[in-house]
C-alpha cells in the first residue's frame, strides 16, 4: 500500500510540473508580451516566470544561431532543466518572420507530445512547424522543424530531464 500512495504523489506532482512547464512558457519566450529580465550572464537573453514554489529560468545566447538553456527549480532547488541550440538554414529567409513564427507555435495548446517545445505539428499559410520528440519528462530528447513552402528553414535541437 505504501508503494501506491507514493507512485500517486510522484504522479501529481509530475502533472503538476507539466502544467506549471506549459504556463511558464507561454507566458516567457513564446509570449508577445513577455518582459525579458536582467541578463544573468554577458550577452544572455533572459525570462523568468514564477508560480507557488516553482520557478522557470530560460536564458540563451545569439539569434540568428542561438544555444540556450532552461530550469526549474522547486522551492529554490533546480529539479528539471533542457538544453537547445537553434540554427536559420536558409540567409535568404527573414529572421524575424522564422521567429514570429516560431512564437505562435511555442504558444498552441496541445497534448500530443510532452510540453518541452511546441506541438507535433503546426500551419500558417506556408509556415510549418514540426515537432519531433523522444522520451519522457524526465529525460527526452528532440528536434524541431521550421518549413516554408515545404524547404527547411531552421531547425534546432533539445534534450534535458529531470535533474536529481
Amino acid at each position: 500500500m505504501q508503494l501506491l500512495v507514493t507512485e500517486i504523489s510522484k504522479t501529481m506532482n509530475l502533472n503538476k510540473l507539466t502544467n506549471f512547464l506549459k504556463t511558464a512558457k507561454k507566458n516567457t519566450y513564446a509570449s508577445e508580451k513577455a518582459k525579458r529580465i536582467t541578463s544573468q550572464k554577458s550577452g544572455s537573453k533572459d525570462y523568468e516566470y514564477k508560480e507557488g514554489e516553482f520557478l522557470y529560468h530560460d536564458t540563451y545566447f545569439g539569434s540568428h544561431d542561438f544555444i540556450g538553456e532552461e530550469i526549474i527549480y522547486e522551492n529554490g532547488k533546480p529539479i528539471w532543466g533542457m538544453n537547445y541550440n537553434g540554427y536559420i538554414i536558409d540567409e535568404k529567409e527573414n529572421e524575424k518572420d522564422i521567429y514570429i513564427f516560431l512564437r505562435k507555435a511555442l504558444a498552441q495548446d496541445y497534448d500530443d507530445i510532452i510540453p518541452v517545445r511546441g506541438p507535433k505539428n503546426f500551419k500558417i499559410e506556408n509556415y510549418e512547424y514540426k515537432n519531433n520528440t523522444l522520451g519522457t519528462l524526465g529525460k527526452f530528447e528532440g528536434r524541431e522543424e521550421i518549413l516554408k513552402d515545404g524547404k527547411l528553414i531552421y531547425y534546432a535541437i533539445f534534450h534535458g530531464g529531470f535533474i536529481k
